[in-house]
């Protein structure tokens, strides 16, 4: 088993896919790396957390870390250890589904339960600090929250209905849904003195209010009046939920959760553990609940001494502008950081023809020793907030009405208009749907400093996928690039020239020895070309790449 240190200095390209993106479940996945068109090509595989039994957001809402048996097998595990494929897996930090166990037995026991103090009671958080309103939670004080960034509109609560019929506010930062239950006629003769009629044409109006969206107590119950309040009661507690509560960092239950998971993940394989919303886990009233320091930073040290009794390296996963440096804060920290940077700036370089600003950025990794993971594409969309303090706010906004004129879709910063985050499309797309640029991408990708991990998708030469936008309806723009593929479509895209290049590419990448964690690494810019080059010992690598007319060359030495 490879050492922490080891993991870290292992910067062959990974795959990144969802267990489901290729032939429908993970041994299609595991199958094509197989392939002896793969053969070599990857060292890693990140899959997406839908290989976990989960419900909501494709995975990132977590019932349990077991294996979803619909889409992933312990054997399919096996044979990617068996290919010397190491895993990067995601762990959530900051909350887990309403589905899971210990919500679930918070629901059924109440305050006895001994999960009580593993979510965030609102109101026990807030005591002292705020008032408590009608409605049962707390309305802290402006001075409280005036920091705080609320993912949603209004508080970040969910009323649980528990066992004795009080609802408690508990903590919920993501999604959150009610479910109640559609009574028929015989039900609503089980719950009240109604005749059989009557239920009938009441069961059709509740089913309509319902279904429309009005909640039970808004219910227009008409000549049935005489009945809201019996089954308003009915309705609210039979009630059920999805959604992501956060967890309480403060109870020592949390803690054992992670050190159970962090520890499954590694039997699993795992050497890399993306930490997916780490930011928001600690809290304190009065200060930020986003990247809440020092909390978050002393959250994050204790994290990694249970992921380093497991030889797991940990990649924070964080957003955030370039002029605020918590790029570089993660790093002097020891952490692994993403490169959300170097996608928009790769765009902006080869349509501008300008290499000037992504060369200054990749002279600055290699200057502060920054260990990245970097990406063309991905299972979110092209990131653009980052890019403040790197782009003009001018070319920032070029860049996006580009990429969706392109085909592309915005996605403002949690629903807040001209507060941009991302441009949700294919890579392939974002680029023209150009073989050259997308080539000429992929190159520079894999000789900048850092991790190269590849998206299914643009291996693949993925366009933008509109039909699965409209099938997904409101809030479906990531669909746009997350296409499943056969297995028969993915033997038609290797006969695809742009692919075998891209292979060629990524074997170059992964194979030769010119590129270590411990190359020399030297990157210069002059008017339209970048030259990258990659020393190891007597072993060379040079990329020559031209941004205006798309080409590049490499010189490699023997080995």
């Amino acid at each position: 088993m490879k050492t922490s240190e080891e993991t870290r200095n292992s910067i062959g390209p990974m795959l990144n896919a969802y267990p489901d993106s290729i032939g429908h479940n993970l041994s299609g996945a595991v199958d094509l790396l197989k392939d002896e068109n793969l053969k070599n090509v990857f060292e890693s595989f990140y899959i997406l957390p839908s290989i976990y039994n989960s419900d909501l957001d494709r995975g990132f809402s977590v019932i349990d870390y077991n294996l979803n048996k619909e889409l992933a097998t312990p054997k399919d595990l096996e044979d990617l250890r068996k290919y010397n494929i190491n895993l990067k897996l995601d762990f959530i930090l900051n909350h887990a589904s309403v589905l899971s166990s210990q919500f679930q037995d918070l629901i059924k026991n109440g305050e006895k339960s001994e999960y009580a103090d593993f979510f965030i009671n609102w109101n026990k958080f807030w005591e002292g600090y705020g008032t408590e309103t009608p409605q049962g939670y707390i309305q802290p004080e402006e001075k409280y929250i005036k920091d705080m960034f609320f993912r949603k509109k209004g508080l970040p609560i969910l009323m649980v209905r528990m066992p004795d019929g009080k609802d408690i506010p508990y903590w919920n930062t993501f999604y959150q849904e009610i479910i109640y239950p559609h009574p028929d006629a015989l039900t609503l003769m089980e719950i009240t003195d109604i005749q059989y009629l009557q239920a009938v044409k009441l069961s059709k109006l509740i089913d309509r209010a319902l279904s429309s969206g009005v909640i039970p107590r808004e219910i227009d119950y008409a000549q049935y009046k005489e009945y809201q309040d019996a089954i308003t009661e009915y309705l609210e507690n039979n009630r059920k939920y999805l959604g992501q509560m956060d967890l309480n960092i403060k109870s020592e239950l949390v803690w054992e959760h992670y050190r159970k998971t962090l520890k499954l993940l590694s039997d699993y394989g795992a050497r890399i553990v993306r930490l997916d919303a780490f930011a928001y886990a600690p809290k304190t009233p009065g200060m930020k609940n986003f990247l809440n320091e020092p909390d978050t930073w002393d959250v994050l040290e204790r994290v990694k001494t249970i992921a380093d009794s497991h030889n797991l390296t940990l990649l924070p996963e964080i957003h955030a502008t370039y002029n605020e440096g918590i790029y570089e804060k993660v790093a002097r920290k020891g952490y692994m950081t993403y490169d959300f940077f170097l996608p928009g700036l790769l765009i902006h370089a080869i349509e501008k023809h300008s290499p000037s600003i992504l060369v200054k950025w990749a002279n600055e990794i290699l200057d502060k020793n920054i260990c990245t993971v970097n990406m063309l594409g991905c299972h979110d969309g092209i990131p653009l907030l980052d890019l403040k303090g790197l782009l003009s706010e001018e070319d920032i906004k070029w860049l996006i009405e580009l990429i969706v004129s392109r085909g592309g879709y915005v996605k403002d910063l949690h629903g807040q208009k001209n507060m941009y985050y991302q441009v949700n499309a294919t890579y392939y797309s974002a680029l023209g749907e150009n073989d050259k640029k997308m080539l000429l991408a992929r190159a520079v990708q894999l000789f900048m400093p850092g991790k190269p991990q590849i998206w299914y998708l643009d291996l693949f030469m993925g366009k933008n996928d509109l039909d699965a936008v409209r099938s997904a309806g409101n809030g479906g723009h990531k669909e746009i690039n997350r296409t499943n593929l056969s297995r028969t479509e993915i033997n038609s895209a290797l006969n695809n020239p742009s692919v075998k290049e891209q292979l060629r590419l990524l074997k170059i990448r992964n194979n030769h020895p010119a590129f270590n964690s411990h190359s020399k690494i030297s990157i210069k810019d002059n008017t339209d070309e970048i030259y990258f080059k990659w020393e190891y010992e007597e072993h060379f690598a040079v990329l020559s790449a031209n941004l205006k007319d798309y080409s590049y060359k490499i010189q490699l030495s023997t080995f």
